[in-house]
């Protein structure tokens, strides 16, 4: 399968999360994605130009491109898992550990903030604060590099050879 025919296979599918995707198919639109997505922030900074006091570009057509695409790639990933034998829903583990990871850090910094204001030195609490939230952000970092190296080396994995539990293989 070439980019063209993987284009054209993941936006006919945009909403399809059952059955399979081909390792070609799944691996071409990601570099259509990438590629259009890269022009298309050119081609922003060739028509909006760039702000003159941060030096950053508008990121309008881009931005858009992004969210056309932002479901059939999520639909390809999840198709491809299901192509070597596991559950789409791994995709969403590196989204949900960010999503966790923010809720912690906010909540971190809500019952620090309730700690200080009952304790007459509350500069006390800021070093151990700071080492709570340096730890937990490093930790977070090297479990977030081992998520993404893990669905790298999932989605580039081989097809199970035949049928499996999310249908036959795609031709």
């Amino acid at each position: 399968m070439g980019i063209g025919e993987a284009v054209k296979t993941c936006f006919s599918k945009y909403f399809q999360f059952s059955g399979r995707a081909l390792r070609s198919e799944y691996w071409w639109f990601f570099l259509f994605v990438v590629l259009a997505s890269a022009a298309l922030a050119v081609l922003d900074t060739i028509i909006f130009g760039t702000n003159p006091e941060t030096g950053q570009g508008s990121r309008v057509l881009s931005s858009v491109f992004q969210l056309a695409v932002l479901i059939p790639m999520l639909a390809a990933g999840w198709r491809r898992l299901h192509d070597t034998g596991r559950p789409g829903w791994y995709l969403l583990l590196p989204m949900a550990l960010s999503i966790t990871t923010l809720f912690v850090m906010l909540g971190g910094v809500a019952f620090f903030s309730v700690l200080e204001q009952g304790t007459e030195n509350p500069d006390a609490l800021r070093g151990p604060a700071a080492v709570l939230g340096v730890t937990g952000i490093v930790v977070v970092s090297i479990l977030q590099l081992v998520l993404s190296i893990l669905m790298i080396w999932w989605l580039t994995r081989p097809s199970e050879e035949g049928a499996n539990e999310y249908g036959e293989p795609v031709s």
